[in-house]
C-alpha cells in the first residue's frame, strides 16, 4: 500500500515540476498564425477537404471487433485436448454469439458499401 502511495506521490510531483518548468522555460511569444486552429495537417475548415464518410469508420470498427474476437480461438485450440467436450460447448456458445453479432450487423446494412 505504501508503495502505491509513493508511486502516486513521485509521479504527481514529477508532473507538477514539468508543468512548472514548461511555464518557466517555455516560449511566450504568440502570433495570430499560432492562435488559429489547426487540424490534421490542414487549416481549419479549409475548402476542398472532404471528411471520410461514416461508413468507413463503421466498417473499420466491425473489422477490429471481429478480428479481436477471433484471436480468442488460439488459446482455445491450445487447451482443447485437455478440456474435451467442455471446450467444444464453450466455443460453440462463443461462435454463436459471434454469428448473432455478424447477422445483426449484416441486417443493419453495415457491410453495404455505396
Amino acid at each position: 500500500m505504501i508503495e502505491l502511495f509513493l508511486v502516486f506521490l513521485i509521479f504527481g510531483l514529477l508532473g507538477l515540476v514539468l508543468i512548472f518548468m514548461n511555464k518557466l522555460l517555455g516560449p511566450r511569444r504568440t502570433t495570430p498564425i499560432k492562435e488559429q486552429p489547426f487540424e490534421c495537417g490542414s487549416p481549419y475548415l479549409q475548402k476542398g477537404i472532404n471528411p471520410f464518410p461514416i461508413k468507413f469508420y463503421l466498417v473499420a470498427f466491425i473489422f477490429l471487433l471481429f478480428d479481436i474476437e477471433v484471436v480468442f480461438f488460439f488459446p482455445w485450440a491450445l487447451v482443447f485436448k485437455e478440456m474435451k467436450v467442455t471446450a467444444l460447448v464453450v466455443m460453440g456458445a462463443y461462435i454463436a454469439v459471434l454469428v448473432v453479432g455478424f447477422v445483426y450487423a449484416w441486417k443493419k446494412g453495415a457491410f453495404e458499401w455505396e
